[in-house]
């Protein structure tokens, strides 16, 4: 049976979600819909892709994980159908895959939408859904749409570096308030070179050791660690680091019509 993951920006207040899965089920009632997560901030690629990239991580080979982020950022023609270390991603062209992935995906297919169509989110769930059916009815990747068809993409949200700093952005904040940053382990210990630090942020907060688990300092008291993901995390045991320390990752804010993106930084000092 195939195996659909579903990750949007829809929330949970309304009827979207079950449609969509009552959409899918229309096509295949063998379909199994695993919800990765609803409640990706509004326009937030980082976000996104975040959250994408280290769940797709953790399934089976020839998962289908749909991205139903932002899905009408411009007046979509196609959706794209990528095929990337054994997992299929579908989503609209509007730059998320090359954020999730961090790479040029293996192969890539356009899924043409019918002109005249009324082009909502049900209808490009059943795009999906039709093309996920084909594959797994036998038929080629390169037979579904368009084989390597132009798509927008954008880079993903990247560390900045120097000889004795690195700094990074805020790019999650999850249910307990704990802050992500867009450092990993690897890169962390490739810049640091076995020299002591200080992570420095807002209100000239610093930490300086990485600890294990979140009880390696009493109750109260604030942390950094790498979290299951292999990302930078600032926390407090048992408490709100982002409502606490005033840290906030994405803000979208409009100023004469244009939007501007806004992240908070984490700085890390070597020596």
């Amino acid at each position: 049976m195939p195996l659909l993951t579903l990750t949007s920006d829809f929330g949970m207040q309304d009827y979207l979600v079950g449609a969509v899965k009552g959409r899918l089920l229309q096509q295949s009632q063998e379909f199994t819909l695993v919800d990765v997560s609803h409640t990706i901030s509004p326009f937030n690629y980082p976000q996104a892709a975040y959250v994408s990239r280290n769940a797709i991580k953790q399934f089976p080979p020839h998962t289908f994980h749909l991205l139903l982020v932002n899905l009408f950022e411009k007046k979509p023609e196609q959706l794209l159908l990528a095929w990337h270390k054994e997992q299929y991603l579908l989503c609209a062209d509007n730059g998320l895959l090359s954020m999730v992935l961090e790479d040029k995906p293996e192969m890539i297919i356009g899924l043409p939408l019918d002109p005249q169509a009324i082009k909502n989110t049900l209808y490009c769930v059943q795009v999906m859904g039709e093309a996920i059916h084909k594959l797994h009815g036998g038929a080629r990747l390169q037979d579904i749409g368009i084989p390597d068809v132009p798509f927008i993409e954008k880079n993903h949200l990247r560390p900045m570096f120097g000889e004795n700093w690195m700094e990074g952005q805020i790019i999650f904040i999850d249910h307990f308030e704990n802050i992500v940053v867009n450092i990993t382990r690897d890169q962390f210990e490739e810049n640091r070179k076995g020299r002591p630090f200080k992570i420095v942020f807002k209100r000239n907060e610093v930490i300086d050791k990485v600890a294990d688990t979140y009880a390696d300092v009493p109750e109260g008291e604030k942390l950094a660690l790498f979290n299951a993901a292999g990302y930078l995390e600032i926390a407090i045991n048992k408490g709100n680091a982002a409502g606490l320390f005033g840290l906030q990752g994405f803000t979208e804010q409009a100023q004469h019509l244009q939007s501007r993106l806004f992240y908070q930084t984490v700085k890390i000092m070597f020596g």
